[in-house]
């Protein structure tokens, strides 16, 4: 017989392993740190020029940042902080290597959403965040997913539950209900909820007086922000059930939605979340404020068709909103009915040689045409690595392997996050200009 007492020895015995692994993984004091950046990788795989042009503006201004010299004298290495001033100050032929952002506009907001388990959704979102960051821009990653591969990828392991998705909604519900409260039309016709009537394990937490910048942590990449989730975060879906009851007009699913207009809009370029493998409160959240919806699919059979029903349950929800809430937003960032600007497929774990895998490939472009997009997410010993020791194939250090290995994996998340970044760019010409 297995009790609930057994199951919390087992959770036990698992978090020694899982605090041996953060010793071999991160550092000594157990806090993960950025590694530096090769002059090899920062010429040619970050700002796309040869060696010797990059050695020669070194050369040429004592002034830029001239990273950490090996003892040989043979190589340089760059944090990131570096590489960014470097961006900022180097010019090749009067070209910039700063990265493109529309004028006027918002972060872009991206979600990498499917609820089949295992499609790759925190591989891709880590990956893309990382990219993104060496391509120059300011990520914030909203980890929606209670089992948090993504939060501990990113090193943050001490997670309260009041700081993570659910701390946003029920701050978002008390708030609402205040304002629903406030309103003259809901006083005058008695029909508002009083907000005495919440919870007290909410109304008691002081999450309605918690701050913007109060759920948004730093990571080990100095541009990279994280609002992240933890285990204590996976009863959001019973608790936002029981708020929904409690004030019926609570329009649940934009509460993340009206957080983040509460962000500066020249504080991120891009804001991409990780969702759940499943289609709850969270995902909602999640979907319903993404300007771009990004799907990862393993190349199997029972992956296309776990994703062929996430897109049609997706449909069936997002109609029902459309039509249950039209008008009740108290904001215009995000309205209804809710539209996407661009919908992307992304195969995963792919493997060029396996016939099934090529077949799965062409049945999925058959179908879903130009928003499968060319470069699929190849399965590599390096990709396998960087999922087991919570690290991205950027943050592996070449050295450590031979550098084709680390290389071929590297071109593929490249080339993925390429097509991205596309895709991204177009999204973000389409959003309205800053009001």
């Amino acid at each position: 017989m297995i009790t609930h007492q057994d199951l919390a020895a087992m959770q036990a015995q698992s978090l020694k392993l899982q605090g041996w692994i953060r010793q071999q993984t991160f550092s000594p004091d157990m806090e993960k740190r950025l590694r530096r950046f090769s002059s090899w990788e920062v010429a040619e795989l970050i700002f796309g020029i040869n060696q010797s042009t990059f050695r020669g503006k070194l050369a040429a201004d004592p002034s830029l940042p001239g990273g950490q010299v090996e003892p040989d004298g043979r190589q340089r290495w760059f944090s990131l902080d570096e590489i960014n001033e470097l961006r900022r100050r180097l010019k090749v032929n009067r070209k910039s290597f700063m990265p493109p952002r529309p004028a006027g506009k918002r972060a872009l907001r991206a979600a990498i959403a499917n609820f089949k388990g295992g499609a790759g959704k925190s591989t891709v979102a880590l990956h893309f965040a990382h990219a993104a960051a060496l391509d120059g821009y300011r990520v914030l990653v909203v980890d929606f997913d209670p089992q948090a591969t993504l939060s501990h990828s990113m090193g943050l392991t001490d997670v309260s539950e009041d700081h993570t998705v659910w701390g946003i909604m029920a701050r978002d519900l008390i708030r609402e209900t205040t304002r629903m409260n406030n309103a003259p039309r809901g006083a005058a016709s008695g029909a508002s909820i009083p907000e005495r009537s919440l919870p007290a394990s909410i109304t008691d937490l002081g999450l309605g007086e918690l701050r913007v910048a109060d759920f948004i942590k730093r990571s080990s990449w100095s541009t990279i922000d994280v609002i992240p989730s933890c285990a204590n975060a996976a009863f959001v879906e019973f608790a936002s059930a029981q708020y929904r009851h409690l004030n019926p007009d609570w329009s649940f699913f934009a509460a993340v939605s009206r957080y983040l207009d509460q962000i500066p809009d020249d504080a991120y370029d891009l804001i991409l979340f990780d969702c759940p493998p499943a289609i709850g409160y969270q995902s909602m959240n999640a979907v319903f404020a993404a300007d771009m919806l990004y799907i990862p699919s393993g190349p199997g059979y029972w992956e296309y068709d776990s994703t062929t029903s996430f897109i049609g349950q997706l449909a069936e929800a997002l109609e029902d909103l459309s039509y249950g809430f039209d008008g009740t937003l108290p904001t215009g960032k995000i309205g209804l009915p809710k539209v996407f600007h661009e919908v992307r497929f992304l195969i995963t774990r792919y493997e060029p040689a396996n016939d099934l895998h090529r077949a799965m490939q062409e049945a999925f472009r058959k179908v879903f045409g130009d928003h499968v997009t060319q470069n699929p997410i190849e399965m590599t010993r390096a990709v396998e690595q960087s999922g087991r020791f919570l690290n991205s194939v950027y943050e592996m250090d070449y050295r450590e392997m031979t550098r084709e290995t680390w290389r071929r994996a590297r071109q593929t998340f490249d080339e993925a996050y390429l097509e991205f970044r596309g895709a991204m760019l177009s999204s973000w010409e389409k959003l309205e200009d800053e009001a």
